[in-house]
């Protein structure tokens, strides 16, 4: 997977080039292209995955005591 610093870079380059080329409208589309197929990627940032990995985190650690306080319960109630 692609970091944001090699699209970062990438997009920079882009943009020097076009910019020293009778083509500098050209910019924005590229531009827009490069967002275009990262959206069709469905690329996130990594503030994005981190902030996710840590609601995954937290909903394991809430299934986790769940699954424990219902097999007690269940225990609870075969001694009956």
């Amino acid at each position: 997977m692609l970091n944001m610093q090699v699209i970062n870079d990438l997009s920079i380059k882009i943009k020097e080039v076009m910019a020293s080329s009778p083509l500098g409208d050209a910019e924005k589309n590229i531009h827009a292209l490069i967002q275009g197929a990262f959206t069709k990627m469905e690329l996130v940032s990594r503030e994005e995955f981190d902030v996710q990995t840590e609601v995954l985190r937290n909903t394991r650690e809430k299934l986790t005591l769940c699954e424990e306080r219902l097999a007690e319960l269940e225990s609870s109630l075969k001694d009956k």
